[in-house]
Parts: structure tokens; C-alpha cells; sequence
């Protein structure tokens, strides 16, 4: 009953910005909607009622969903849409539906209306059960971080000790993985570099980025280690981009925007020399994906609200030399920002 009534919540919610009824095909707002995690179905949400379209292979945990009606629907599931929406005006998710799609709908005589993020706004302020789990699968990933901090480092190659904090994150009661990339000396320097075979050496940073998932929701978090002493220059990236993330940290609050908060990031970092080496945006929106609204980056339009859960990631990146980033996992609240991720930001020696 509890899963029920978040359901229709959710719906009634999204109905109130509606000016027509919405046809949402995005995967992640159906399950966010209803429940239902699927690699084929659709929902259309009008004044009166909720369409669950999808095939056999999910109708049957489709019709355990309550408040809406299924239609059992074709493998090639637009075309059954079509069917139900002809001379109809119709909402859709117009970041979404791929052109052949759309024309399918056209031809079948819908009406179509293109609209943007109206399931992304409210997928963007969390509710109670969802910061429950999202607390949860950071407290995972920070016991990752610990218990990789206390094995050997030097010696090892990045993809072995990427596949070690994805072993870690599972032994602590991760559901899946989303990522772990791991780079060491000059591979640190590549933002989102994969894990190789490189071997990590002594005198160097080791940047670990890792995120896992419980119950469809994930967790982002990154710590950069230091495998013994390092060159002034490294050292001082460090504690520069330390900088940059708790004023990043300090300014996520609600009606700051996201360009304001990145910019709060940039200021010590800039002052230092450093600002040409922090080439990326503050962060980002996190939840059922690890990327979604909203964001905190220079072009930003969104204005951080209470509930929000994002990222906070400056990086200073020398290249052919090293990398630095930090990233905490944060819920803005009414007061100060509430930091999920617990494992110490003071740079740690690794063996």
C-alpha cells in the first residue's frame, strides 16, 4: 500500500503542471512514476487516467502496479501507442522520443506537443524514502573507501584496484555497481579516463571514483590518495582543489543556482593559478541515474531547491602530471548542507 500511495502522489503531482495529458517514454520516469523497471513501456497521463503500455514480458509485474490500467502492447510498443493516441493532443518528452518514434505517433494521427523536464523537476526534489536510500548506498560506498585505503596501492594496476572497490562496495551491501574508475599519476589527469593496465607507483596521486546502487538509486563519490611524498606542485593542487570544494560546499543552498554555486567553487581555485586546469562543472543531480537534474556548472540555469541531492567535484587536472578531485554527495536542506559522504577529504598516504 505504501509503494501505492507514492505512486499516485507522484502522478497527481506531475498532472498539476500539465496542459494537455503526457506521454512519458523516458525508462527512468516510468519506474520513478509507477515502479516499473522496464526496458519497453510507456505511460500516458491524462485528467482521469494512468495507460501502463508494455509487453509480455513485463505485463504481468506491470499489472501489480495500482492506479493504472495496462495495455498489454506489441514488442514494437509505439506502434499499439499510436492505436490508442489518434486524433488526440498529446504531450511528449521531446528530449527523448527519437525521430522515428515521433513520426510513428504522427502517422497515427496524435497531435503532438513537445514538452521538456516535467518528471525531471519532481525527480529532482526527493522524498523521504528516496534520501533514506540514497543516505544508505553512501554510507556503503564511503566503507568501500576506508576499507581500499587500507590495502596496497603501489604495484597494482588501475583496472585491479577499480575492480577491488566494486568487490567492496558488493561486500558491503551494494545491489549493483554504476562505476569505479581509477587513475594513477598522469592517468589522473583525464577527468574520465578508463582504468588500464598501468601499474601505480610510488610518489604519485591515485584518483578513485567510484559509485554504487541500492534499490535504483545510486551514489557518486571521489577521493584522491597520495602513494608516498609528493612533488610541491602535486601537494599544492591538493589542498587548492580541497579549497574549492568546501566553498562549492558552502554555497549549496536553496535559491543558490547552480552557476552560483560553481562559481563559488572557481574563486580559491582561480586565485592559486589553478583555474585553467579546473575545466569541468561543480556537479551534478543524482538519483535513479547518476546524472540528472540538477547541475551546478557555469551555464546552469537551475536554482538549487530543499531536497535536492548533487554532487560536488572540483578538479585540478596537470597534465602529464597528475589529478586532483574531491567529490562529496550532498542534500541541500533548509539549513546547512547535509554531506553523506563521511570519508575524510584530508589527503590520505596509501601504501
Amino acid at each position: 500500500m505504501a509503494v501505492a500511495a507514492r505512486v499516485n502522489e507522484r502522478v497527481e503531482r506531475l498532472r498539476t503542471s500539465l496542459e494537455e495529458p503526457l506521454l512519458v517514454t523516458t525508462g527512468v520516469n516510468v519506474r520513478y512514476l509507477t515502479g516499473l523497471a522496464s526496458s519497453n513501456a510507456a505511460l500516458l497521463v491524462d485528467e482521469e487516467q494512468v495507460l501502463l503500455f508494455t509487453d509480455f514480458r513485463y505485463a504481468e509485474a506491470a499489472r501489480a502496479v495500482d492506479g493504472v490500467e495496462v495495455v498489454q502492447s506489441q514488442r514494437l510498443l509505439l506502434k499499439t501507442v499510436a492505436e490508442r493516441l489518434k486524433g488526440r493532443r498529446i504531450g511528449f518528452e521531446a528530449s527523448a522520443l527519437p525521430y522515428d518514434g515521433w513520426e510513428r505517433l504522427r502517422d497515427g494521427g496524435a497531435d503532438l506537443v513537445p514538452r521538456r523536464g516535467l518528471v525531471e523537476r519532481l525527480r529532482a526534489v526527493k522524498d523521504e524514502r528516496e534520501l533514506a536510500t540514497i543516505r544508505e548506498v553512501a554510507r556503503i560506498t564511503d566503507e568501500a573507501f576506508a576499507m581500499l585505503a587500507e590495502e596496497r596501492f603501489v604495484g597494482r594496476t588501475e583496472r585491479e584496484l577499480s575492480w577491488r572497490i566494486e568487490q567492496l562496495m558488493r561486500e558491503n551491501g551494494a545491489h549493483g555497481v554504476a562505476f569505479a574508475h581509477v587513475g594513477g599519476g598522469p592517468n589522473g589527469a583525464l577527468p574520465h579516463g578508463e582504468p588500464s593496465d598501468r601499474v601505480v607507483e610510488p610518489n604519485e596521486l591515485v584518483v578513485v571514483d567510484a559509485g554504487a546502487l541500492l534499490d535504483g538509486y545510486h551514489s557518486d563519490c571521489t577521493r584522491t590518495f597520495a602513494t608516498g611524498d609528493l612533488p610541491d606542485d602535486l601537494a599544492r593542487a591538493y589542498e587548492v582543489c580541497l579549497r574549492g570544494q568546501l566553498a562549492g560546499l558552502e554555497a549549496m543552498r536553496p535559491g543558490t543556482t547552480g552557476a552560483q554555486a560553481d562559481a563559488a567553487s572557481r574563486e580559491p581555485i582561480e586565485a592559486e593559478g589553478f583555474g585553467e586546469m579546473y575545466g569541468h562543472g561543480l556537479g551534478h543531480g543524482i538519483g535513479l541515474l547518476v546524472h540528472e537534474a540538477p547541475t551546478a556548472r557555469p551555464e546552469s540555469t537551475d536554482t538549487l531547491e530543499t531536497g535536492n541531492v548533487i554532487t560536488c567535484e572540483p578538479g585540478v587536472y596537470l597534465a602529464g602530471r597528475g589529478g586532483v578531485r574531491i567529490e562529496d554527495l550532498v542534500v541541500v536542506t533548509e539549513g546547512d548542507p547535509e554531506v553523506l559522504s563521511s570519508y575524510t577529504k584530508e589527503l590520505v598516504t596509501v601504501r
